[in-house]
C-alpha cells in the first residue's frame, strides 16, 4: 500500500517562531491594542459572564489582560485545549499564519460547551497590499520573476465560510480596515519586522534578496502609494477581521421551516394579497 505523501505547508514554522520571539510589541503593538479594545466591547455587548475562558495567541504578554485567569495556548497545530472545558474561546493575532485555519477553529469548537462563544481576530486579505504591488513590480522588473514574500492572507467571505464549516452556530464575520503612514518603505519593514510579522512562508527564497531590489521597491511605493495627507510619506493598508460563532445549542435562535410564518407579507406592508392564479395571462397575439 502506497503512503499518501505529506500535504505541503504553507509557513516555515521555526521561523515564524523566531520572529515572534523577537517582536517589540511594545514598540509596534498598536493593532494588537486595537484589536484588544475591539474584542473587549464585543464581549461587554454579549452581555454574559464567562467563567472558564481561554485564549489562543502567540503575544499572551499582550493579550492575557483580556480575561484575567483564561487558559492560555500557543496556536499550534494540536491546540491544547480539552474538549468541552470552556465557555469562551479567543483565537487571537494567529490564524493569518495558520497552516489549517478550519482546523485551527474547529479544534476551538470542541473546546467549547454548549452555547459557549468563540472568538477570532486576524489580519485579513487588504492587509498590505501596497507591499504586495510594488515588491512584485520591483521584482519582475529587478529579477524578471516573482517569489512569496508576503503572506497570502485570506478574504472575509473566505474566513466567514471558515465558521460554518466547523460547525459554528451564528456566526458572524466583519472587518475593521486601517490605513497607517510611514516616511517610507523600510521603516514599514522595521515596524513589521517588530510586529513579528516578518516573511516565514515555506517556499520562499533561501538566498537574501539583492538590495537593488529592495532599493527599487521602496521607489515603487512611493511613487505609487502616497499617503494622502502627505505625499512625502506612504501609506499601508491593515485589514483585522473578526469572526464569532457559538457552539450549537438548542436554545440558539433557528430560521423557521418553509411555510411556518406566522403573519402575511401584506399585512405586514398594509397592502392588498393577489391571487396570481386568477390573473389574466396576457400572450402576444392578444388585443
Amino acid at each position: 500500500m502506497t503512503q499518501a505523501s505529506p500535504q505541503p505547508r504553507l509557513v516555515d514554522a521555526p521561523r515564524l517562531a523566531r520572529a515572534r520571539a523577537r517582536a517589540r510589541l511594545a514598540e509596534a503593538g498598536f493593532l494588537h491594542e486595537e484589536a484588544l479594545a475591539e474584542l473587549q466591547e464585543r464581549l461587554i455587548d454579549v452581555n454574559r459572564r464567562f467563567t472558564s475562558p481561554a485564549l489562543v495567541t502567540p503575544f499572551p504578554e499582550v493579550w492575557a489582560d483580556l480575561m484575567p485567569g483564561a487558559h492560555i495556548v500557543a496556536p499550534d497545530d494540536t491546540l491544547a485545549l480539552q474538549p468541552g472545558a470552556h465557555d469562551l474561546v479567543v483565537h487571537a493575532m494567529a490564524l493569518h499564519w495558520a497552516d489549517d485555519p478550519v482546523g485551527q477553529i474547529v479544534q476551538c469548537r470542541r473546546a467549547l460547551r454548549p452555547d459557549g462563544l468563540f472568538l477570532s481576530v486576524a489580519f485579513g486579505g487588504e492587509t498590505l497590499t501596497e507591499l504586495r504591488q510594488a515588491l512584485a513590480a520591483a521584482e519582475t522588473e529587478a529579477l524578471g520573476g516573482l517569489s512569496p514574500r508576503v503572506a497570502p492572507m485570506a478574504e472575509i467571505r473566505d474566513m466567514g465560510a471558515l465558521l460554518q464549516r466547523a460547525g459554528l452556530a451564528l456566526p458572524v464575520a466583519d472587518r475593521l480596515p486601517r490605513t497607517v503612514t510611514y516616511p517610507d518603505a523600510f521603516a514599514l519593514m522595521a515596524d513589521l519586522r517588530a510586529m513579528g510579522e516578518t516573511n516565514a512562508l515555506a517556499d520562499r527564497h533561501r538566498a537574501p534578496a539583492p538590495r537593488r531590489l529592495f532599493l527599487r521597491m521602496a521607489e515603487i511605493y512611493a511613487a505609487r502609494f502616497p499617503a494622502a495627507d502627505d505625499p512625502a510619506r506612504i501609506r499601508a493598508t491593515y485589514e483585522l477581521i473578526f469572526l464569532s460563532g457559538w457552539a450549537p445549542h438548542e436554545s440558539q435562535q433557528k430560521p423557521l421551516r418553509p411555510g411556518a410564518a406566522k403573519a402575511r407579507l401584506a399585512d405586514a406592508l398594509g397592502t392588498e394579497e393577489f391571487d396570481e392564479t386568477a390573473l389574466p395571462v396576457l400572450h402576444p397575439s392578444d388585443d
